[in-house]
């Protein structure tokens, strides 16, 4: 089957901070993620982990500030990690409810400033970054 999307679409990170703020949810952040954050802000892994992440179930997700925020993110400066930030913030808008249709994406265009705009990305891409996290 043929994406809707065979073509690519466009996307650009406007580092805007939406999708970093907002109603509250979920990061999922493996080890490697987490020992990438430590080395990045050279704090000990152990540290990082208390500090800025929770466990939910079996798995860990990144906290948020009181006012759901991702606790990583400044007003100011936007995200603290950006160089080193999880695999679901990297593949972001390319998850599946945000492509499966093209009334889906359209909607995620109107929520995110860089959504169909910049550079094109082609389905190959979008179909990795679909992989790294099932959303």
């Amino acid at each position: 089957m043929t994406a809707w999307y065979q073509h690519g679409l466009r996307f650009e990170c406007t580092r805007c901070g939406k999708c970093c703020t907002g109603a509250p949810g979920f990061v999922w952040v493996d080890d490697a993620e987490i020992a990438a954050i430590a080395e990045f802000r050279t704090e000990p892994l152990e540290r990082v982990r208390e500090l800025f992440t929770r466990l939910v179930g079996n798995h860990r997700s990144l906290r948020e500030k009181a006012n759901n925020d991702c606790v990583f993110y400044d007003r100011r400066e936007g995200c603290t990690i950006y160089a080193v930030r999880p695999r679901q913030c990297r593949s972001w808008p390319f998850w599946e409810r945000n492509v499966h249709s093209p009334e889906a994406w359209r909607q995620t265009c109107q929520e995110c400033p860089g959504a169909g705009r910049g550079e094109l990305i082609s389905v190959e891409e979008i179909t990795r970054r679909l992989s790294l996290i099932k959303m």
